[in-house]
């Protein structure tokens, strides 16, 4: 289950956004895995995509028609992520889009695909297809959780979250859901990411305020170090609503959008594939957030680390070594210091005089800690969500084709 993951809050509807789930039999039979999202005529859009240069099928035709047209419909399926198919991968995404365009009378360019599952299968065009009717059928305001579900693969529990804010003294909404439980190291998004407001925002100050969150929130988790062939977030703002952002109030949109964004992300680790704790790494006193983030990095997709955090064993030797072998080349171990929670190990590069196995154990037994990592080099920080490495993350990708 995930760890300290509440259930699903209530996922309250987005004027000018319609959602609805169908069964296409992808992958299991008898289970949500399709859904189309419906957007208002007017709406802008914007999106992050993997940097993965095997990006799936769908990855390349949803950039292709977000860069000539706003879009109007997405079509979401999961159990195939239609990635490392060539050609035909490209022309099943292309017939996707334009069945949802036939149904709904739209132009095909209007239409986004996207896809999650297994890499290197043909994607089944004719079960999307005949699904499209239902999931068409289904659109509404208030299928925001059932389309959570929607787009599950290995993930436990539907992840979402809605945020009420006001611009300038009207109200508005921002509601988002995601996907993610393995081969999660995103590069610009994370597994499958959807969020939309009813707030009017014009295009490119949306793409900069995502682009911003995304860079703090789903470009900051790691469950194994793997970028997905599929990674997307996408961002629409409907307009329908009394809102409108310019000016100052872009401020306040992006502390909302944030809020929403690291949500999401680090709800994607707290429900990561076999995990049994949610750990931040907080790396401090850097020359730079660069380096920061490297080291933090070094650590979080360390195996013997990971390891170490599920048995709950404070080998601090593990994370003293992840340091030294990923950091700067003029990194003095003299000047580093590491802690986990307010327990310290390791002082001045060496063992701390006051350290205590027994509280570092006891800290460890729990689900959520920090580790923290002192360079004493400079003023800069970051910080990196994880998780730890379990028998069940083995078995769970070990079978997951059959």
């Amino acid at each position: 289950m995930a760890v300290g993951l509440p259930e699903t809050p209530e996922l309250k509807p987005v004027t000018g956004i319609r959602l609805g789930t169908a069964s296409a039999g992808i992958r299991k039979p008898g289970r949500l895995d399709l859904l189309v999202i419906e957007a208002v005529p007017g709406t802008q859009a914007a999106a992050v995509f993997t940097r993965n240069r095997f990006c799936a099928a769908p990855v390349i035709v949803a950039r292709e028609h977000l860069a000539n047209t706003a879009p109007r419909f997405c079509v979401i399926n999961a159990g195939n992520a239609n990635a490392g198919t060539g050609q035909p991968g490209l022309e099943a995404a292309r017939q996707t889009c334009e069945s949802m365009a036939e149904l709904a009378a739209c132009p095909a360019e209007t239409v986004l695909p996207f896809s999650t599952g297994v890499i290197g299968e043909r994607l089944p065009v004719d079960r999307i297809r005949r699904a499209l009717p239902d999931a068409f059928a289904a659109l509404d305001a208030d299928n925001w959780l059932a389309a959570a579900s929607a787009i599950m693969t290995t993930d436990t529990v539907p992840k979402g979250i809605t945020i009420e804010f006001e611009v300038d003294g009207q109200p508005a909404t921002l509601t988002g859901i995601v996907k993610g439980a393995g081969m999660i190291r995103p590069d610009m998004a994370t597994l499958l990411a959807y969020i939309a407001t009813d707030a009017a925002v014009e295009s490119g100050t949306l793409q900069a305020c995502l682009s911003a969150a995304v860079e703090r929130s789903f470009n900051r988790i790691s469950i194994d170090g793997d970028t997905s062939t599929n990674d997307a977030c996408l961002l629409l703002a409907t307009g329908a609503g009394r809102a409108s952002v310019s000016g100052d109030s872009i401020d306040t949109f992006q502390i909302a959008l944030n809020r929403v964004c690291e949500y999401l992300a680090q709800a994607v680790v707290r429900d990561g594939e076999g995990a049994n704790r949610f750990v931040t790494v907080h790396v401090t006193a850097g020359a730079s957030e660069a380096e920061c983030l490297q080291i933090a990095y070094a650590i979080a997709e360390s195996p013997l680390v990971k390891t170490a955090l599920f048995a709950g064993d404070p080998n601090w030797g593990r994370i003293l070594a992840a340091v030294g072998r990923s950091g700067p080349a003029d990194l003095d171990i003299d000047g580093v210091s590491i802690a986990i929670n307010d327990c310290r190990i390791v002082t001045n590069g060496g063992l701390a005089a006051d350290y205590s196995e027994a509280e570092a154990e006891a800290i460890m037994a729990g689900q959520e800690y920090t580790l923290n990592v002192m360079l004493g080099r400079g003023e800069e920080e970051a910080r990196v969500w994880t998780c730890d490495l379990s028998h069940e993350y083995v078995r769970i990708n070990a079978e997951y084709r059959t």
